[in-house]
């Protein structure tokens, strides 16, 4: 299986060349992109695929439920990386409906240590449980979970001090909410975007 994936990458070079020719020459470079992806883990949901975006053109940071959570060091050093090295301009929090993260943390199972790491989803879940009991429909009500816990995601990473002091020095970043339909391929902007301090506020 292994070499499989080996001669893949070979064949995938080579198709790359033939198109381009300077294609790794130039990719050998400095990196410049312009976008932060803050994506779930799932193999489903490939980032740079989704957007049409080669190598180079998307910085991106996966894991499990797309979590920006204000204490993991991980996910920190990226967006800082992002913010103060590589200056972004669009930091894109992308979950996606029918996202297992999202259903674990509210099941009711034991699943060991990513319990801890899914905390996060269940306060949502808690703080928005009127909303969601409203909701008859199962996969209707676990689609609206995962819309929003990426909401609360863009509010996590815009009350971020790294994105904060780039706005107070006058950085372009603006965060968006994104949701990928597995089913079609499609993804839908929330309408959640922040792009100044004066806007964090609304996502409260």
């Amino acid at each position: 299986m292994l070499k499989d994936l080996i001669a893949n990458n070979r064949a995938w070079a080579e198709r790359k060349v033939a198109a381009d020719p300077g294609f790794f020459r130039r990719l050998a470079g400095q990196q410049a992109p312009k976008y932060l992806w803050i994506g779930c883990a799932d193999s489903r949901v490939p980032a740079n695929e989704i957007v049409g975006l080669d190598p180079g053109e998307l910085f991106v940071h996966r894991n499990v439920a797309n979590l920006a959570p204000p204490q993991d060091a991980n996910y920190l050093s990226v967006l800082q990386f992002a913010v103060d090295v590589l200056k972004v301009e669009h930091i894109l929090v992308v979950g996606h409906y029918g996202c297992g993260g999202v259903a674990a943390a509210v099941d009711g199972q034991r699943r060991g240590l990513v319990d801890h790491w899914l905390h996060p989803i269940r306060e949502v879940h808690h703080e928005h449980k009127h909303e969601l009991a409203d909701i008859p429909d199962d996969r209707k009500r676990w689609d609206r979970l995962v819309e929003l816990n990426i909401i609360r995601q863009v509010r996590n990473v815009a009350s971020d001090v790294f994105v904060q002091d780039a706005w107070a020095r006058g950085q372009s970043i603006s965060v968006h909410g994104w949701v990928y339909s597995i089913s079609d391929g499609l993804v839908q902007d929330l309408g959640v975007t922040v792009s100044g301090l004066e806007e964090v506020e609304r996502l409260s």
